[in-house]
């Protein structure tokens, strides 16, 4: 879960972004780094919203892209101290140049890098922190680096195109909802005062909804204060953190419901912990301490079903069979793990699985698209259409009788 937190620190008070499991495990990181929370707040998302909005958190400072550049200069030959000032100096935005001068000056107090990372929770997640510790231990920081940013490039992949998957029926639903809106709300009204006058009979369907635009005509003053204050208050009620933690569960759970989605959905939360387990665990870590740092990266359900797994593997069960007795393991991933336990190359088997699924549900929503825009345009044209339709229907009939 993610935690927005207020806390005493060195330097004051501060506002943090930690994730943690819960609010026990995000009080014990602070305290770790000399914080005292004053409050701390869960802003936790769904799987589904985190793969399409991200972190914000990081939003400001771009972390693959200090990773890659930072693993140029290392590549060429810069400790690591020179490269951090080399990228302080030539930093002109001052929230990242910040960021980088406290990173430098821990480095300068003695703090191993790690550390330094660790105590600017809301910049480095604790999967990058733990990763950078693993490579301290066996002197790998550029693989470690190499690693984190192939880890994000398989993240973002996947988030881009579901983005892109959502944004043409997102605007096809936006244009048929403005269109309806217009010919209920104007068009209709309009009509139906023709009509009235005209004295003539019409048909059921016509009739019914031109009382919808004469009623509209009579009350347009009233509906519109009513529509208004409705919109206001139903912005106000999204904003409270409360609400919306309520309606991204309600969401999350609505679309697990829907048959193929919701198996689709747990398989790419597999997905993600596959590659970012498979990304410590050749990073060096242990897996229960792999396990820990992935704590946070997946929805409540399979956190449980994590904690039941990593009970297991401590108490000497193999993590296939664990994982597999916990559900957290897809056919195909549980012969990977299996061979990667054989072959002491568990961490490869799992980005393996990884990617894999990542194709799996990239075909996924390249089908899912060529079958559901058609289907949603036609949806929209029947709505415009028919109300079209039935506007025009007294005309018709009015042109027979001249004939």
């Amino acid at each position: 879960m993610n935690f927005a937190i207020r806390a005493i620190g060195p330097n004051g008070v501060e506002t943090l972004h930690i994730e943690a499991a819960n609010q026990e495990e995000a009080a014990r990181h602070l305290a770790a780094r000399d914080f005292r929370p004053l409050s701390i707040k869960a802003t936790d998302k769904p799987a589904w919203q985190q793969l399409i909005t991200g972190s914000s958190s990081q939003s400001a400072f771009d972390l693959p892209l200090f990773s890659q550049e930072l693993l140029a200069l290392l590549e060429a030959g810069l400790t690591l101290t020179e490269a951090l000032d080399a990228l302080h100096e030539k930093e002109r935005r001052p929230a990242i140049n910040k960021v980088l001068a406290t990173l430098r000056a821990r480095l300068g107090e003695g703090l191993r890098f790690a550390t330094a990372l660790a105590a600017q929770p809301e910049i480095f997640p604790p999967l990058y922190c733990g990763l950078m510790r693993a490579a301290e231990g066996t002197a790998s920081l550029n693989n470690s680096l190499a690693r984190y940013i192939e880890y994000r490039s398989r993240v973002d992949l996947v988030r881009r195109h579901v983005t892109q998957a959502m944004i043409y029926p997102a605007i096809l639903c936006g244009v048929g909802l403005l269109v309806s809106l217009f010919l209920l709300g104007y068009v209709v009204p309009s009509f139906s005062s023709v009509y009235q006058s005209s004295g003539r009979d019409i048909p059921l369907a016509s009739k019914l909804l031109l009382q919808w635009g004469r009623f509209v005509a009579d009350n347009a003053r009233l509906l519109g204060g009513i529509g208004v204050s409705a919109l206001l208050a139903l912005i106000w009620f999204i904003r409270k953190p409360q609400t919306r933690k309520a309606l991204s569960t309600g969401l999350s759970r609505a679309v697990r419901r829907l048959p193929q989605i919701g198996e689709r959905l747990h398989t790419f939360e597999l997905a993600r912990l596959y590659l970012a387990l498979g990304t410590l665990l050749e990073g060096g870590l242990p897996i229960l301490s792999a396990i820990e740092l992935c704590d946070g990266l997946v929805s409540t359900r399979i956190q449980r079903a994590l904690h039941q797994a990593a009970k297991r593997i401590d108490e000497g069960q193999l993590a296939s069979t664990a994982f597999d007795e916990a559900g957290l393991c897809t056919p195909v991933a549980l012969r990977l793990m299996r061979v990667g336990e054989r072959t002491g190359q568990q961490g490869d088997m799992l980005a393996r699985a990884a990617r894999f699924h990542d194709g799996e549900i990239e075909r996924f929503i390249a089908r899912f698209t060529r079958s559901f825009e058609p289907l949603l345009m036609a949806a929209i044209g029947i709505i415009i259409g028919g109300i079209v339709v039935l506007l025009y229907m007294p005309i018709f009939d009015l042109a027979g009788s001249f004939q």
